[in-house]
C-alpha cells in the first residue's frame, strides 16, 4: 500500500464552505465540482464531480 499523500491531510483540517457538499436522497455525502477545484488536485477516486481529467490536474 502506497503512503499516504501528505495533501490530503493538509487540506483535511480546513473547514467545508457552503456549497461544498450536497447529500443524495439515499443519504450519501457528495463532494461539489467547487470543493475539488479549491482542494487543487485529482484523488483518483472517481468522484462524481471531480473537474480533473484522468487524474492528471487538468481541468476538463
Amino acid at each position: 500500500m502506497p503512503a499516504p499523500d501528505p495533501r490530503f491531510a493538509a487540506f483535511a483540517k480546513l473547514p467545508l464552505q457552503p456549497g461544498d457538499t450536497y447529500h443524495t436522497p439515499e443519504g450519501y455525502l457528495v463532494f461539489t465540482e467547487q470543493y475539488h477545484l479549491r482542494r487543487g488536485f485529482c484523488c483518483g477516486s472517481g468522484c462524481r464531480h471531480c473537474p480533473w481529467k484522468n487524474g492528471r490536474n487538468v481541468k476538463m
